[in-house]
């Protein structure tokens, strides 16, 4: 065989060696990758050894805490206080005394006589039981839905309307704990789990199965549980989440404005306004990380490493005091850029709100001068409906406790359009004055040429 008949054949030979060392690394590659991801699926599912068994009642996180110590050590950890944060954090202080311009805004209401920065999920009842509010206005036992263990075990003994309508300072004699693991956990399988029916009934209005979710949707499931927004419905004071057009702050309004709903009627201006609760789920909805499939607890409740074994931390709080391990996981910059970005967002939501409620006085002080007047309901009604309308985009923002963060540009445009209606409404009580003024001044100016 000649050398040029045989050169071919050796590079053949090469070529199918190296086919054959790439097809090798890549089988060991994929082979690591695979047993990385079952490795982590594992962790994920491994059953701790059970020193008790927990029975399906059992509300005592203590108790859970015996099959569950690494679990139960975090979330013993909501009872502390890391201190605030630029704008929340887990250090009470009055929020009416930081912001003022709340006591006017929500005149009339038992809001603006007592409102306070939240402390940790383990202060959710007692927190509860300690606010004015309850004891200001009589509130229905719809109220414990989300402050108190007891809460499905009461519902299934009393039944869900008997539950709502009974008042709070009844109902709260068979309250004893705050948050606990039997909120979000089944006891025998630790599996995620919905235990609040108005969670369930509105997504079911949205054509929403929650039996069938993900377990990474459960992980936000179970936040949005509590908080959301919400009213009592009727009579029987039946907690709804007012979803069925939509999640967006206009769907909540056509919402309430088809079913003629009002919370209280302001003390100023006499609209019949809207008071905004919580609305962490349908605020995080519209932002980015929804978007992407991230969870409540994504960031809120990490993974943490103990030892080999891979759990979710329970200490739930603030990202900001957790960056390394609530953001750094996805967002592969320092936390002093990370941080910076956070503050970013917060301050520039901050001033919009300030703004908002700048808008909103100067509409209050509008409406209330047109009434002294002589201003009747009838010729306010355009005043009036823009006030509630700018009144709750403000408070959509502002009562929800991330200063923007879960959504920023959407924060930004609810605010804009709470600026833009509140001028709106004063604009609408100048005329409304002006026509008055004019009529007074004809009327004595008649009176001058007719002695």
């Amino acid at each position: 065989m000649s050398e040029q008949t045989s050169r071919p054949a050796k590079n053949r030979v090469w070529l199918y060696i190296g086919l054959f060392v790439v097809a090798a690394v890549a089988t060991v590659v994929v082979a690591a990758m695979l047993m990385n991801i079952q490795g982590k699926k594992n962790e994920a599912v491994q059953q701790p050894l059970k020193v008790v068994e927990i029975a399906p009642d059992e509300l005592d996180p203590a108790v859970w805490g015996l099959n569950f110590p690494v679990q139960y050590d975090s979330f013993k950890k909501t009872a502390e206080n890391y201190g605030p944060t630029t704008y929340g954090g887990s250090e009470p202080y009055s929020k009416l005394e930081r912001y003022p311009a709340m006591t006017r805004i929500w005149a009339g209401y038992a809001f603006s006589k007592d409102h306070n920065e939240d402390r940790g999920h383990a202060y959710a009842l007692q927190d509860q039981l300690d606010t004015e509010r309850v004891k200001i206005v009589e509130q229905p036992g719809a109220c414990a839905n989300c402050h108190a263990a007891e809460t499905p075990q009461l519902i299934a003994e009393m039944g869900w309307e008997t539950f709502n309508h009974t008042p709070y300072n009844e109902l709260k004699q068979n309250l004893h704990l705050g948050s606990s693991c039997a909120d979000c956990h089944d006891p025998d399988t630790m599996a995620l789990r919905i235990t609040r029916p108005a969670f369930v009934n509105a997504m079911a209005k949205r054509g929403v199965d929650v039996t069938q979710a993900t377990r990474q949707e459960m992980r936000t499931y179970v936040c949005a549980q509590c908080h959301v927004e919400y009213y009592f419905q009727g009579e029987n004071k039946l907690l709804t989440f007012p979803w069925e057009k939509g999640l967006a702050i206009e769907n909540i309004e056509q919402y309430y404005n088809e079913a003629g709903f009002k919370d209280w009627v302001h003390k100023e201006t006499g609209a019949p306004m809207l008071k905004m609760q919580h609305p962490e789920f349908e605020l995080f909805s519209t932002g980015l990380h929804a978007q992407s499939g991230v969870a409540c607890a994504d960031c809120h409740m990490p993974y943490v490493r103990e030892g080999s074994v891979k759990v979710s931390d329970h200490w739930l709080r603030s990202p900001k005091v957790n960056v390394a391990t609530a953001c750094q996981t996805c967002h592969k910059f320092s936390e002093e850029e990370l941080t910076k970005r956070i503050e970013t967002i917060q301050d520039r939501t901050a001033q919009l709100l300030r703004s908002s409620e700048e808008a909103l006085l100067a509409a209050i002080d509008a409406i209330v001068a047109a009434r002294e007047a002589g201003a009747t309901d009838e010729e306010l009604a355009a005043a009036l409906q823009l006030h509630r309308a700018a009144s709750m985009r403000w408070d959509f923002i502002s009562s929800e406790n991330s200063t923007g963060f879960h959504s920023p540009q959407e924060s930004a445009r609810v605010l804009a359009d709470s600026i833009n209606l509140a001028r709106q409404a004063e604009l609408e009580a100048v005329k409304v004055l002006a026509a008055k003024q004019r009529s007074e001044a004809m009327g004595a100016l008649h009176l001058v040429s007719n002695p």
